[in-house]
Formats: structure tokens, sequence, C-alpha cells
């Protein structure tokens, strides 16, 4: 995914060959990518090229930033309420 997002554009052979994978094994995960709407598929002439889609990614980023946030901010209570219990 961090590929797709430096390139705009990627090709399943380049991100075999980046990853050492077999053609099939970044098929399978390209497959799984595009069904949950993760990228996009673009054919040119025999070459499917491959994007991120950027609303899901960016939906998905603040989902996991806002869960995150909740956690810190859940430990921050945490903390304090310790530390108040101590005094």
């Amino acid at each position: 995914m961090l590929l797709l997002k430096k390139k705009e554009i990627i090709t399943p052979t380049e991100i075999a060959h980046h990853f050492n994978f077999t053609m099939s094994g970044v098929s399978i995960n390209l497959r799984i990518l595009k069904e949950a709407n993760l990228i996009t598929e673009k054919r040119e002439g025999k070459n499917k090229l491959y994007s991120l889609n950027r609303t899901t990614t960016a939906e998905l980023a603040r989902f996991f930033d806002d869960m995150y946030d909740y956690k810190l901010n859940s430990l921050k209570e945490y903390i304090e309420n310790k530390e108040r219990k101590r005094k």
C-alpha cells in the first residue's frame, strides 16, 4: 500500500519485483485490495495499472487516527485518575 502511495500508478510486475512476490501472490493481494475498494484498476492496452483509492484510504486513515487518539485519551485519563487516587 505504501508503495502505491509513493507512486501514483503501479503495475503488478513492479509490485512483484519490489516485494519479491510471485505474480499469483500479487494478483491475490490486489484482488483483495480491489474488493475492499482500497485500490482502483485501470487498463491500458494489455497492462493493468493500480492506484490507491484516495477517498477510501483517507477514510481508513481517519478511522485509525480517531482510534489511536481515543486510546491515548483513555490512557491519559487512566493515569490521571490513578495519580489522583494516590494523593
